[in-house]
């Protein structure tokens, strides 16, 4: 053992086995997980799912309901749990009682697989622990034991190569290999469909997602986070903060060393250069469900701990947050609907996207090990060596502080969108739980039209797109808006959420995702030979055009040894120019 740490939480997860072994005398094994069968060496595979899934719902029927959430694209059904003592076992009943609830997953990264098996640890011990059920009184408990069902039957022994246990495990993506923690905003999944439309019928206070965190050696083992953390409603910020900080002196009580904060630094693979913390991308499911005016926590365990301490520890997250919602879940309900209503009320807010840290820096210490940086003869660089048996206390410099780098006001009205765009557009927004609405009488004045300046396209794609980013601005434009357009009220639960998914510059937009190219692309052109004689004829008929050209001819070197730059000035000011370039084809109602 490295430390005398090191040895209570191996003698703490040795008697934790001892007893979870003696409590499980006389229990049927259909309840009973292939990981604990194995001292946690092993974690079974999917089809122990829906065993267990099945096993609870049978021996546990007044409590416990198994239900089908969807299906993946390789045929397997992705189950689920739902736990409450007096039956509110659907999102009916959720609704009717005014109930609140905790969905926690697994498996969204089929390899990273601890939030399976802990999760099954836990709900049995709610069902069966008088003293922890008490919770199921005041909360229905969600579970989703694995997300990603189809890359967790790709199983092997080295799909983690950064990760201790169990023997073997799943692959991190879908059989159509894409990331399901990509695909919160952009949803082309039939997976992360399943998800949504799951999540919005439950409605969950907290939606708890399970991983492991690849990354360097140290002492850590789990990370807590919560969002939103960045903007948005200040009794939403502070909630989750917390919730996140009751989970975390929880943890710390039990033996854990948790990190309020995804220990990632600054420059990989260089612990020196510290750690900058910022808020996550709403394309993560933490950032996404905080959108939502919820609470989203992404629990980490770390990689090179384990599996039976992995387990513990996010056992224990579950064990801290249940116990915290059996105190004051009722409050949290009631926090949230106060802030449901001023969300509704967002129109003409300014409403924050995008963050940056800033260059305020403090000092912290981190319990690492020591570790020395060499020159490498293999990858020809300098790498890092840690050494385990001798932990030391790293001091570390910590970029948290955060500012706003995209900040757009709410529109006064909404959002319309013309009927070619509605036909896929409006599907995808029903399963962000968004309203839309016929097209109410809207003042021509009101209508603001969105044209870019600037468009990059990334050189290779990611997650089966290709990103784009833009720059432009609304701006007053007579626009027709075609019979049948649809409009997207401001005024309602998920302001900031439609702002995100609708809004050009925001980072996880679909625009960003590129979900709307042709509408930046060049499709009419006029040949060399003939803006030649329009450019002759133009510079004949207007000397101010002319004075223009001459001014830019003077001033901008790029341009002057740019023949197709110097035509397209040109060809952009001629009838013949495509009106509709660049024009982004959703409009803003003011």
């Amino acid at each position: 053992m490295n430390s005398s740490r090191e040895r209570n939480a191996f003698l703490c997860i040795l008697a934790w086995l001892f007893a979870a072994a003696a409590s499980g005398a006389g229990r049927p094994d259909s309840i009973t997980t292939i990981a604990e069968q194995s001292g946690l060496r092993k974690t079974g595979r999917y089809a122990e799912v829906e065993t267990l899934c099945r096993a609870f719902s049978s021996h546990h029927p007044e409590r416990v309901r198994c239900f089908d959430m969807g299906t993946t694209p390789e045929g397997r059904t992705l189950w689920a749990l739902a736990a409450s003592n007096d039956g509110t076992l659907t999102p009916e009943r959720v609704q009717k009682r005014k109930r609140p609830v905790i969905v926690a997953q697994g498996g969204i990264h089929a390899g990273e697989i601890d939030g399976k098996d802990a999760g099954f640890i836990f709900l049995r011990e709610l069902l069966e622990d008088r003293e922890r059920d008490a919770a199921l009184d005041v909360v229905t408990f969600v579970f989703i034991p694995v997300f990603n069902a189809d890359g967790h039957e790709r199983f092997g022994p080295w799909n983690r190569p950064n990760q201790a246990g169990p023997e073997e495990m799943g692959w991190r993506t879908t059989a159509q290999n894409l990331n399901l923690n990509r695909d919160y905003m952009k949803t082309d999944t039939p997976e992360m469909q399943a998800m949504l439309r799951l999540l919005n019928a439950w409605d969950p206070m907290v939606y708890v997602d399970l991983h492991v965190t690849d990354g360097a050696d140290f002492e850590h083992d789990i990370s807590i986070t919560t969002e939103p953390s960045g903007a948005g409603d200040p009794e939403l910020l502070a909630l989750a903060v917390e919730i996140r900080d009751q989970v975390i002196v929880h943890l710390a009580a039990s033996g854990s060393l948790p990190l309020p904060y995804y220990p990632s630094f600054v420059v990989e693979d260089d612990p020196a250069s510290g750690f900058a913390v910022k808020p996550s991308a709403a394309r993560y499911s933490d950032a996404y469900w905080g959108l939502h005016n919820r609470v989203g926590m992404l629990v980490e365990t770390h990689s090179w701990k384990d599996y039976p301490h992995r387990v513990r520890a996010t056992l224990e997250t579950l064990r801290g947050l249940l116990a915290a919602a059996a105190s004051h879940a009722p409050r949290w309900r009631q926090t949230l609907n106060a802030i449901d209503a001023r969300e509704s009320r967002l129109n003409g807010a300014p409403v924050a996207l995008q963050f940056e840290n800033t260059n305020d820096v403090r000092m912290v210490d981190f319990r690492g090990y020591q570790y020395e940086r060499t020159d490498s003869e293999i990858s020809g660089t300098l790498m890092t060596r840690y050494d385990p048996s001798r932990p030391e206390i790293w001091h570390l410099p910590m970029r948290d502080q955060i500012r706003a780098t995209l900040e757009i006001p709410a529109p006064g009205g909404g959002y319309v969108i013309p009927p070619l765009v509605a036909q896929w557009l409006v599907p995808k927004l029903a399963l962000h739980g968004i309203r839309t609405e016929p097209l109410p009488a809207i003042e021509p004045a009101s209508i603001r039209a969105w044209r870019a300046d600037s468009v990059t396209l990334a050189t290779s794609s990611f997650e089966g797109h290709v990103e784009t980013k833009l720059s432009g601005a609304w701006n007053p434009e007579p626009q027709k808006i075609p019979d049948k357009s649809v409009f997207v009220p401001i005024a309602q639960l998920r302001a900031r959420l439609i702002m995100a998914l609708l809004e050009p510059e925001a980072p996880d937009s679909l625009a960003a995702w590129g979900f709307f190219p042709t509408a930046f692309e060049v499709k009419e052109y006029m040949e060399p030979y003939v803006a030649e004689r329009v450019a002759r004829e133009m510079l004949a008929k207007d000397p101010e055009l002319a004075a223009q050209f001459k001014r830019r001819l003077e001033e901008d070197a790029a341009f002057a040894d740019d023949p197709k730059a110097r035509l397209d000035f040109f060809y952009r000011r001629h009838p013949s120019w495509d009106a509709r370039y660049n024009l982004y084809p959703v409009l803003r109602v003011e």
